[in-house]
């Protein structure tokens, strides 16, 4: 399909820069079946749930990626060049691939300094990308990232503000556990304590799965047609008794209820032709683009995409391009907050 049938223009004064508070007061459009609108908080949520629903959430935690820094003179007499990296991928417990700035000025076998005290030597570059192996590893370089990164906000947003210790918190789902992330999976970030109670009081379950959002995740697609594009891998993790809950409920007659693309994305990349929902531990670079069968997820809560990105075309695949291009219309109209910090949807898919 034509990259440009998934591009709408949107006024830069929708993009949010901050979360509501609280969380759950955040606007939610409901998108039905046929396309039918209807306009609520996120707290409503459950109105649209039944008992022996299942929603399914990705605990990945973001980790402060965003490293500055520089690296030291070549030569005697000579500036240091001031450097900013973006950890994106582990690849051993000192290594990390990462995008660098600017990457033309480094080369391998250059050293990196990023106080107070975090090391690194560029092992490879390729374009703008680097391979980083750091003065420590494990959990010392959990700790030592922690103590030189910044939250990684997308460009929309660090364009036009710096990280500050307020996304800590705010750029973190509440039930985060396994650091990995370098972009949050956004949807759940309207999801507070007292919700998930209540929905588990309402006999509403909930499970989680693990999904290490990329930086590459929100990037537009730049070839003119979606053959032509190349989906970033990232490393998805749901374990066995997770799959089985999953499978029990559909069993039962409940629905899949995706919270965020990351977590259908790794639904999907799961699930077998019939539907049944395997262990899986692997890397996805599911692509999903209208014409895709979807085989396990009955409803997607998501926030509002960026034009031309592989998110706006998953969710065009979930409802369909037309009706997805009128609620994207009418979120504007409705002075929607859209992105990262911004207001959710609820997509319930055609059966």
């Amino acid at each position: 399909m034509l990259t440009s049938l998934f591009d709408f223009e949107l006024p830069p004064a929708l993009i949010a820069l901050r979360p509501a508070e609280p969380r759950d007061s955040a606007r939610l459009m409901v998108v039905h079946p046929g396309g039918r609108i209807e306009h609520r908080r996120f707290r409503d949520l459950g109105d649209y749930l039944s008992e022996g629903d299942i929603l399914s959430l990705n605990d990945s935690r973001v980790i402060p990626a965003r490293l500055t820094g520089h690296r030291p003179s070549r030569q005697a007499g000579s500036p240091a060049v001031a450097v900013e990296v973006t950890l994106h991928r582990r690849s051993a417990p000192d290594r990390f691939l990462a995008f660098a700035k600017p990457a033309r000025r480094l080369q391998p076998g250059d050293r990196l300094d990023f106080p107070p005290a975090l090391q690194a030597d560029i092992l490879s570059r390729e374009g703008g990308e680097v391979e980083l192996a750091f003065n420590c590893h494990g959990a010392a370089l959990d700790l030592a990232i922690a103590q030189s990164g910044a939250m990684p906000l997308p460009p929309y947003i660090a364009s036009r503000r710096a990280p500050d210790a307020r996304d800590r918190v705010d750029y973190q789902t509440i039930y985060a556990a396994h650091d990995g992330s370098v972009a949050a999976p956004t949807a759940g970030l309207h999801l507070t304590q007292e919700m998930m109670d209540n929905l588990r009081r309402r006999g509403i379950a909930l499970a989680t799965l693990t999904l290490h959002v990329g930086a590459g995740t929100f990037l537009p697609v730049a070839a003119e047609d979606t053959a032509g594009h190349a989906m970033h891998a990232e490393r998805a993790i749901l374990d066995a008794a997770t799959a089985a809950r999953l499978n029990a409920a559909h069993d039962a007659g409940g629905r899949i209820v995706a919270v965020g693309t990351t977590a259908l994305r790794t639904l999907e990349s799961a699930a077998g032709e019939s539907g049944r929902i395997a262990p899986f531990d692997s890397d996805t670079s599911i692509f999903i683009t209208p014409g895709y069968e979807f085989r396990a997820v009955d409803m997607l809560v998501t926030n509002f995409h960026l034009p031309c990105s592989t998110l706006f075309m998953l969710v065009s695949a979930f409802m369909g391009l037309e009706t997805m291009q009128h609620a994207y219309a009418e979120a504007i109209r409705e002075r929607y907050r859209f992105y990262s910090y911004g207001d959710a949807c609820l997509l319930i898919r055609p059966a």
